[in-house]
């Protein structure tokens, strides 16, 4: 199998291990891994510049697939110096500003907090604001690690909404085979398994038979005459 296969992801995804395990299994058909931002990934697959993505639920599903893979624990973001609880609700939340970035995938019906005088264009922008010691961020943890800084922590929101990484790739997939293989990868599966594509086992031969010869049906035993009758002599 030849050419390449391009893998778009979104910040806080980390494919490097799947990546590594793709190059084992197809060592001919190179995996190229771009980052793009979490709202331009749906788009770069339709469009064709991807041919799949690692990307969060709920979110932008016109027209691909989207086969979850795991769920993201949500995190507030905060100050180092700012004492909070170690777990926190939505209640917690309700005294202080809360960033929302345009850029954010989570679903509220309605956000907690105190709302912001505007929305910041991307995560990355929303955390410089709270490190500057303004409100809080609610997102996902792997979020939250990628932008780590020491002036900043975050605690566990135990019941906020929360975010899903999921495989997305166009429903009209020109790539049905290298699509396949890359599920199987991403889920864990194991080169011999029975999903996917992958070569017809050979059949096993069974041995040829002989010919079954006829059984000789058993000689009749012969039946002996019955013995005669000796005849009573007459007195005399």
């Amino acid at each position: 199998m030849t050419g390449s296969f391009t893998l778009a992801y979104v910040p806080g995804v980390t494919p490097g291990k799947w990546a590594r395990v793709w190059q084992e299994r197809l060592p001919e058909t190179p995996l190229v891994l771009v980052q793009v931002g979490a709202a331009e990934a749906a788009e770069k697959v339709r469009s064709g510049e991807a041919d799949a993505a690692l990307l969060r639920l709920p979110g932008d599903r016109e027209d691909l697939h989207a086969i979850p893979l795991y769920t993201e624990t949500t995190v507030v973001v905060h100050p180092k110096d700012q004492e909070l609880a170690d777990e926190l609700s939505v209640e917690d939340l309700a005294g202080h500003v809360l960033w929302q970035p345009l850029d954010d995938t989570l679903e509220w019906e309605t956000v907690p907090g105190q709302p912001p005088v505007e929305r910041p264009e991307t995560t990355a922008a929303a955390v410089e604001i709270v490190a500057a010691g303004v409100g809080l961020l609610v997102v996902p943890q792997s979020l939250a690690r990628l932008h780590h800084r020491r002036d900043l922590a975050y605690k566990t929101l135990t019941d906020a909404p929360q975010s899903r990484v999921a495989l997305s790739f166009p429903i009209r997939d020109e790539n049905p085979e290298l699509v396949e293989h890359l599920i199987g990868i991403v889920r864990g599966r194991s080169v011999n398994s029975t999903r996917g594509p992958q070569q017809e086992p050979a059949r096993k031969q069974e041995p040829a038979r002989k010919p079954q010869q006829r059984r000789a049906s058993a000689p009749r035993q012969q039946q002996k005459p019955p013995a005669k009758r000796a005849k009573s002599r007459r007195g005399r």
